[in-house]
């Protein structure tokens, strides 16, 4: 397959822009990759991860990495805060018979197959570089690089992530993140044998979940309202995060909460938002993944959404040789699934945030997924 863009520049070597990266190269473009990190790290604990990025990873071809690598599992396990399983929320077999309905993995171990992949593409990955100018015409795109390079494209994407200086350039009157009042706290924990699958206890306000990310370790989330975004000490996370279980006697997760120590590897994030009205792109340069619309983690598909951008964008790209044709294109595919996922996310944190109606959170969890199961 072409494509109508021939030179290609990333922005950014997050989940979005690498797998723009891999894609774009299968499809015979050139592409250089800029990553402001020197050592092209990503931070956090672990990321769970629908039926939908399963099916992504296949087109993208590291579905094989990840089941080596992380875990996989059918089905999300609902329990009441003492303990029994109250309800089953079932995950579709999206990407494939042979492919459990979801699963997850440690958030570093996700970047280094998804960076091995992308060098493995062939393609010109150059870290601790990023742009200084981005000058497009009705042609194509002149970038100034930190490291006093200056090259011309047929195409930029910036996937720069939530804080992105491309859209801060480019878009100087976007919507700038917005604090959803609440945060998450993650930790990796050695893995007890009972839990096979994710699990989640259903507290009124307070919502703690665990989920298998390999064969011996998984890994604790836990959503907790707070009304304002202020800073919290490291010295405190994990006297902090013990706490917030104290109201759970389920007997896992009073073995849980003696497992949290000074040592314990804990991840404290306050949630955040966005989401960017049309349009993503100025002239030859597009925007994709959190850049665009960054989700809160409740329906698990921020990642999977920033993924799917970049396989919509190189299959728009590679069926038209107008430029133009293909954003407007990649545009309308995306706009009502990554739209749908963002709001409907943050409503979900709203309505935890109140201890509100069970049944609606039900249904948009129901309806949400349903959606993320159709074809993108």
């Amino acid at each position: 397959m072409t494509t109508a863009a021939p030179r290609i520049l990333v922005i950014g070597g997050g989940f979005s822009g690498m797998s723009a990266a891999i894609q774009l190269r299968r499809q015979g473009a050139d592409v250089d990759l800029v990553e402001i990190d020197p050592g092209w790290r990503s931070y956090g604990a672990g990321i769970s991860l629908g039926g939908a990025t399963l099916r992504a990873f296949r087109t993208l071809g590291i579905l094989d990495a990840f089941l080596q690598q992380g875990s996989a599992s059918d089905g999300v396990h609902l329990c009441a805060p003492h303990g029994p399983k109250v309800a089953e929320l079932p995950t579709p077999r999206i990407a494939g018979p042979d492919v459990p309905g979801g699963g997850a993995i440690m958030r570093p171990v996700l970047a280094r197959i998804l960076a091995d992949a992308t060098l493995a593409a062939g393609a010109d990955v150059r870290l601790g570089c990023t742009f200084t100018a981005i000058e497009p015409d009705a042609e194509g795109v002149e970038v100034s690089f930190t490291d006093g390079q200056r090259r011309r494209y047929a195409l930029v994407i910036a996937a720069d992530g939530l804080y992105s200086k491309v859209r801060e350039a480019l878009f100087p009157g976007a919507p700038r993140p917005r604090y959803s009042g609440q945060a998450v706290w993650r930790a990796v924990l050695p893995r007890p044998p009972e839990i096979q699958t994710a699990t989640m206890w259903m507290g009124p306000r307070v919502k703690p979940g665990v989920n298998p990310v390999s064969k011996t370790e998984m890994y604790l989330f836990v959503t907790e309202p707070r009304p304002s975004n202020e800073h919290v000490d490291p010295a405190t996370f994990a006297s902090h995060l013990r706490a917030l279980l104290d109201d759970f006697p389920a007997p896992t997760l009073r073995a849980i909460r003696e497992q949290i120590g000074s040592d314990s590897q804990i991840v404290f994030r306050p949630l955040e938002g966005l989401l960017m009205p049309r349009p993503w792109s100025r002239g030859r340069v597009v925007l994709i993944g959190d850049t665009v619309h960054a989700t809160t983690p409740h329906l698990a598909s921020g990642a999977c959404i920033g993924i799917e951008d970049a396989l919509v964008l190189a299959e728009e790209l590679g069926r038209t040789p107008d430029v133009a044709t293909a954003l407007a294109a990649f545009e309308q595919r995306r706009w009502e699934r990554c739209r749908m996922v963002v709001q409907n996310s943050a409503r979900l944190g709203e309505i935890e945030i109140a201890g509100g109606d069970k049944e609606e959170h039900a249904r948009i969890m129901r309806e949400s997924l349903m959606a993320l199961a159709q074809a993108i």
